[in-house]
């Protein structure tokens, strides 16, 4: 009898589970705020490896005037996270607006200690995306997963690194160091635009307005590079990387830790297939959470069989989140090629339209695949029945992966 109680007990959990998800996602679409900014022009340099990006960011936050504001999906409790916190301390003792926003989840071991030593020292620390009623298990899955940094107004970082030692190479779980992900630093106009999304976090984490504040949002000097910051929660990126699939003509390269795409996408990739557009694929070979590499298996298998061309990553574990169309587009950002991403989490990434910058951005991936190996559909149809079982249980919680 007791077996009966737990089964009506787990189905009940299983249908209150899905209930809240649907009702709390459809909520806040209803209440989302919906961005749409414009092609600005700045001067953006990419950076690939985490110890030159936090040597670089941490130099420029020490030579911060005004303020700084910060975003991060995760910071760690280890000698980096506590270093960046340092960072801030200090120049919020300084005088300097110092103003840091975390995921509430993926930075939940930030110790309490630490953020009282900063908001001692004149800080605001503030945590996105709490868990909450009526929704508790919808908003305990959507998360903020953007990674923003604002320096006086002018200089920007936008990208797919956290904070944490894994981030510099430093991983507990040797097979996934080096980390291997891409950052940008910013300056010019699409610096406002990144302000104006802090600001809207920050809003919504603590009721305070930002975005009238000249302080924040000085004059902009025109940069270089085209390009546009695209937010999106929980819709709009799904079409909008399918109108980019459709105007492929030659290439497209997709470069992502997840490879969870929705039936909508595999129809767009297997057309761009059919059509003669050449398609690569890279992700890593080790993956860092269970089932997310099974889950992409149901989708290569048919897009080899077109003449995909899928690399798993070898030197470490990849993590960069990047599609390049043609010689024309490129999209760099917070954003998995994953269906959690799509239409679940906060995200924001950057569409740039400069031959030059994807030259350089080619040349990153050109090593990319260099320490990949190919996967063939050889390989997967002789997969073990495990793993067979395990792509039925990741293929059933795809959306959460």
């Amino acid at each position: 009898m007791w077996l009966v109680y737990v089964i009506l007990i787990i189905g009940a959990l299983i249908a209150w589970m899905v209930v809240d998800f649907k009702l709390g996602r459809s909520r806040f679409i209803r209440t989302r705020t919906r961005r749409n900014y414009g092609d600005r022009y700045s001067d953006i340099t990419l950076i690939s490896r985490g110890p030159e990006l936090f040597d670089k960011m941490f130099y420029d936050i020490k030579n911060a005037e005004s303020s700084i504001h910060i975003l991060f999906y995760i910071v760690q409790n280890d000698h980096l996270g506590h270093r960046f916190l340092e960072v801030l301390e200090e120049k919020a003792k300084q005088g300097v607006e110092v103003r840091l926003l975390m995921d509430q989840l993926g930075s939940s071991q930030v110790p309490k200690s630490k953020v009282k030593l900063l908001k001692q020292a004149g800080a605001e620390v503030a945590f996105a995306q709490k868990v909450k009623l009526p929704h508790l298990f919808f908003t305990s899955q959507q998360r903020n997963h953007r990674k923003i940094t604002v320096i006086d107004g002018k200089l920007g970082y936008l990208g797919g690194y956290n904070v944490g030692k894994e981030y510099i190479d430093e991983n507990d779980r040797p097979e996934l160091s080096p980390w291997r992900d891409y950052h940008m630093r910013m300056e010019g106009e699409g610096v406002l635009d990144l302000q104006a999304e802090f600001s809207i976090d920050w809003h919504r984490a603590t009721q305070k307005e930002l975005k009238n504040e000249p302080l924040y949002f000085p004059p902009a000097a025109k940069g270089e590079i085209r390009h546009q910051i695209f937010p999106t929660e929980g819709v709009n990126i799904e079409k909008f990387f399918g109108e980019f699939i459709d105007d492929a003509k030659h290439s497209i390269v997709i470069g992502t830790p997840y490879f969870i795409p929705t039936s909508h996408l595999m129809d767009k990739l297997l057309a761009a297939l059919d059509r003669g557009v050449k398609l690569e694929i890279i992700v890593p070979n080790q993956a860092d959470h269970a089932l997310v590499k099974e889950a992409a298996f149901p989708y290569f298998r048919p897009l080899l069989e077109k003449g995909a061309l899928v690399y798993q990553y070898m030197n470490g574990f990849y993590h960069g989140k990047l599609m390049i169309v043609d010689d024309h587009f490129c999209d760099i950002g917070t954003a998995n090629f994953d269906q959690r991403s799509f239409f679940i989490n906060l995200e924001l990434n950057n569409l740039i339209y400069d031959k030059n910058f994807i030259d350089i951005v080619k040349k990153e991936v050109a090593k990319d695949i260099k320490e990949s190996d190919r996967l063939t559909a050889s390989d997967l149809q002789s997969v073990s029945v495990f793993t067979r079982i395990k792509e039925k249980v990741a293929s059933a919680i795809s959306i959460l992966l």
